[in-house]
């Protein structure tokens, strides 16, 4: 399977691919799958450039893809997601960098013939374009407007002090672009001049947001929300400074290339142009699972002699989201496999926090 022609001109930066996925057979999916696309993408990657996967998988800096969500009918059976044999699903991956985009091309020549999932496995097919291709340059003299708008398909959020931000403030929002702009374009914007312009010119002109929390990423979970807003960029500061003008409308351009805010590599912050009335809320296992995920850790924090602390938030968070799987019904060898930890580390783990649950007056030093 594969193409057997460029798609895009060789001086693209940014794509978006857009499967199709047929399940070879009807099984349940444990709720945060997004963990084995994203390793099931890695691994592609490094089967052909290895230093390329490696700086994705563990560079601390910003990662130049996206990847969202199984885009189809998935019914909740108990507590797991239930995939059906010969239903068409949708699974979109965002490219915005030009070695990663350059990758991509070689890569679709030879698409691999299946995308597995643990014991699920999907023909793959070859994809649709969209976003389209195109460069940092190109989007650069997209022709300013003052009104636009973006859809969140998939929960968004930003870190704040430690906490989640599940609301789409403008400031937070252009702060999330312009970051991935300066690593990637190549056309370095000084943020803090561009970012007190956004705030006192750029409004939330319309909305329609609801907000979830669900289990995301490795470990943890995350408050955040989907839906359509409008943003309008006042007359007088698109006089004030026509440039940040320009880069006002090239940012929300490259949004559902880039995705908005955190943990976009494993399905968060999908984002689309223009305005979309109906939005799909992430399906309730996900949402019981994140539920119970935060749930556990504030109990295993409220129980640490220093909470406030990075280490022990992450430590509390590791712990609660082991158990919280292991609640779900997945197996310790699965959880161990997808947090990339020894199984005796989660098997402890896990015992740990079932015990500090059963004694909640006991403390703990992390």
């Amino acid at each position: 399977m594969g193409v057997t022609a460029p798609l895009w001109n060789p001086s693209s930066e940014l794509v978006g691919l857009d499967f199709n996925l047929v399940p070879q057979d009807t099984a349940n999916l444990f709720p945060q799958y997004a963990i084995g696309l994203h390793a099931w993408f890695l691994d592609c990657v490094r089967q052909t450039q290895p230093d390329l996967s490696a700086k994705l998988h563990d560079s601390p800096e910003e990662k130049a893809f996206t990847l969202s969500p199984l885009i189809g009918e998935v019914p909740v059976i108990g507590r797991q997601l239930h995939i059906q044999h010969h239903q068409a699903y949708h699974w979109r991956l965002t490219l915005f960098s030009a070695p990663l985009v350059t990758w991509a091309e070689t890569w679709l020549t030879r698409l691999p013939n299946t995308l597995d999932l643990r014991c699920l496995r999907f023909n793959l097919r070859s994809p649709q374009l969209s976003p389209a291709p195109t460069t940092y340059a190109q989007l650069y003299q997209t022709p300013p407007q003052r009104r636009l708008a973006l859809s969140f398909v998939s929960p968004t959020s930003f870190r704040h002090r430690g906490h989640h931000l599940p609301l789409p403030n403008p400031v937070n929002l252009f702060h999330s672009y312009l970051r991935r702009w300066n690593d990637f374009s190549g056309i370095f914007i000084e943020p803090d001049p561009f970012l007190d312009w956004i705030d006192s010119h750029v409004s939330l002109s319309r909305h329609d947001i609801q907000s979830s929390k669900i289990a995301a990423g490795k470990r943890g979970s995350v408050t955040g929300f989907t839906g359509s807003i409008e943003l309008t960029l006042s007359a007088a500061g698109a006089r004030q400074n026509p440039d940040f003008a320009q880069l006002f409308t090239a940012l929300i351009h490259y949004a559902p290339y880039c995705g908005t805010g955190h943990k976009t590599t494993f399905g968060l912050g999908q984002t689309r142009l223009g305005w979309q009335e109906s939005q799909s809320a992430p399906p309730p296992v996900q949402v019981q699972l994140g539920d119970r995920i935060a749930e556990i850790s504030d109990q295993l924090l409220s129980q640490q002699k220093r909470p406030e602390g990075d280490r022990a938030r992450h430590v509390c968070q590791t712990r609660a989201t082991i158990l919280a799987r292991r609640e779900f019904g997945e197996s310790l060898t699965a959880i161990a496999q997808d947090l990339e930890m020894p199984y005796e580390t989660v098997k402890t783990y896990a015992k740990l926090a079932r015990r500090s649950l059963n004694a909640p007056s006991n403390s703990e030093k992390t």
